[in-house]
């Protein structure tokens, strides 16, 4: 199956809200016959775009191509959320790699906020303040409270603000969780107009951009031989291609195929509340829980609620999208029981064995970045610039994300359906009985 095609109209962003509050693009054409650059670049979501920016303003002749649109895959359809750290906490990557490792891969998390806060200035694209962290449990809450210590004892980041039961239910107008934090060094974002906005930069930095152009194959050179990027209308002859497909890269290499899984995820949003319900993140905070398939919402500039979660066993969305998240966002705001819900829809994302975003070479000319594990607005945008510098020569910052090891999932990408499966539905029934 195709997930570039299986649940979207060719050509066209999916129904929502983003979509609907963004000034579109003029579309791109599509790649004909052949042309030539330093670059070509696979995927125009926020890794791509990132990539090719940051290659053409270091002078390198790109091209970008997409299947779709730009921003069409989850960076335009996402939850928005700017998070601090990895995907995985500094406990985590403590016990596995050591403190050193875990203060070097904090300090890149903080370069890629930094670096999303940046370009998001450059494209006039707002960015709202912090991300509360909703916890289920109390164990929850202390292992949150330790971590917001630990981080300000050896991280030198004092942004999280740990939060009892009482403080959480104010800060969200919700009475569905035992307690938190809000880290107000995070951030949140309309993710389209991010998009859409790195996408104007790289025009203006000479990036030439080809929208449904489909490619279908790589045939590498040896490390002083061209590349050749296969389209389904031309080709591209480059020294060095960058993947940026993330879960829509299909099997393009084998050998991530096998490593970074799509995995679908569904959000609504609510009419515009006006007035209404003001106990609902009263600071226009973000915010998002601790099951393991996260409920994650935030509060738009027209007052929207736009509201994530919910899972299904299959790479096909179901026909009815609001139907199955809605019962998740009455779960945390029963309050909002027959508010309209004006827009919903799903995307893929992609998630690693680990949960820590996937950086491999695969050929000596070839970069690859992605299984962003919802992560992905900040880590992405940063992964993009990191190979910009690994084509320039200068990749200890690739080179130190792409160290982490991944391992394949058990029977690589030819088994991708039933993990799909097997996984959703024992993480569900996890999620659904409070473990």
């Amino acid at each position: 199956m195709k997930l570039l095609y299986a649940n979207d109209r060719r050509g066209e962003y999916p129904p929502s809200v983003y979509a609907d509050t963004c000034a579109p693009l003029v579309r791109f054409p599509p790649l004909k016959g052949e042309t030539r650059a330093d670059v070509a670049v696979i995927g125009a979501g926020y890794t791509g775009l990132s990539a090719a920016l940051h290659l053409a303003r270091a002078g390198r002749e790109v091209v970008l191509v997409d299947a779709q649109r730009v921003g069409f895959g989850a960076s335009g359809r996402n939850g928005g959320q700017i998070g601090s750290g990895q995907r995985q906490e500094v406990d985590w990557l403590e016990r596995r790699f050591g403190r050193d490792t875990a203060r070097r891969l904090w300090a890149l998390a903080e370069d890629a906020k930094a670096l999303v806060r940046l370009l998001a200035e450059e494209s006039g694209v707002p960015i709202r303040p912090g991300v509360a962290h909703a916890c289920r449990t109390g164990p929850e809450v202390e292992h949150g409270a330790r971590m917001a210590a630990h981080l300000a004892a050896h991280y030198g980041y004092d942004k999280v603000q740990p939060l009892d039961r009482d403080a959480l239910a104010a800060h969200l107008g919700s009475q569905a969780y035992a307690g938190g934090d809000v880290d107000w060094g995070a951030g949140h974002v309309h993710p389209l107009a991010l998009a859409l906005g790195m996408a104007r930069l790289a025009l203006a930095a000479g990036v030439r951009v080809h929208e449904g152009t489909h490619v279908h194959r790589i045939e590498h050179g040896a490390a002083t031989a061209k590349t050749r990027v296969l389209c389904d209308t031309g080709r591209i002859v480059c020294d060095h291609a960058i993947l940026a497909g993330n879960g829509y890269q299909g099997r393009l290499d084998a050998k991530i195929a096998a490593r970074v899984m799509p995995i679908n995820n569904y959000i609504v949003a609510t009419e515009p509340l006006g007035d209404r319900f003001p106990e609902i993140l009263p600071l226009h905070t973000a915010a998002a829980d601790t099951k393991f398939v996260v409920n994650y919402w935030r509060l738009d500039d027209d007052r929207r609620l736009i509201f994530g979660g919910g899972e299904n066993a299959t790479y096909r969305f179901p026909k009815d999208i609001a139907a199955l998240v809605r019962p998740h966002l009455l779960s945390v705001y029963p309050q909002l029981d027959g508010t309209r819900l004006t827009h919903a829809w799903g995307g893929t994302l992609a998630i690693t064995m680990n949960r820590m975003p996937h950086f491999a070479r695969p050929a000596p000319n070839c970069l690859s970045a992605g299984g962003y594990s919802g992560h992905g607005v900040a880590m992405a945008t940063l992964a993009g610039r990191l190979m910009a510098d690994a084509v320039a020569g200068q990749g200890d910052g690739f080179d130190a994300m792409a160290a982490i090891p991944a391992r394949p999932f058990p029977g690589g990408s030819m088994l991708r359906s039933p993990l799909l499966v097997a996984g959703m539905a024992w993480y569900g029934l996890r999620d659904r009985l409070g473990f």
